[in-house]
């Protein structure tokens, strides 16, 4: 449990923050994604996010590829990745700390 403690417990507490945020917010993601992107300095955050996301997408990849897993395995983390970034390598990160534990 100790290697995936630490992205698990992150993983709910962000994961739970942004269901409540999202069910406070009056308007869609797509919308508030267009929102960011309208501003240079917000823009700019936005897109250090994504290029951090790509990292950790092909990270996952090579990381599953190494495992002896198939690529198909990986599709859910990178879609994930894709829409809230943080939360699909935190769960990448948790499920791997937990089959380790296993066997």
């Amino acid at each position: 449990m100790k290697k995936a403690a630490l992205p698990l417990i992150v993983l709910i507490a962000f994961t739970a923050y942004t269901l409540f945020v999202m069910a406070q917010t009056e308007q869609s993601l797509i919308q508030f994604g267009m929102q960011l992107m309208s501003s240079p300095d917000t823009a700019q955050v936005v897109i250090d996010l994504y290029i951090l996301a790509a990292l950790a997408c092909i990270w996952m990849y090579h990381d599953n590829k190494a495992s002896g897993r198939s690529s198909a395995a990986i599709l859910p983390y990178l879609l994930i990745t894709a829409v809230f970034v943080s939360v699909g390598p935190l769960l990448y990160l948790s499920v791997k700390g937990l089959r380790k534990q296993r066997g």
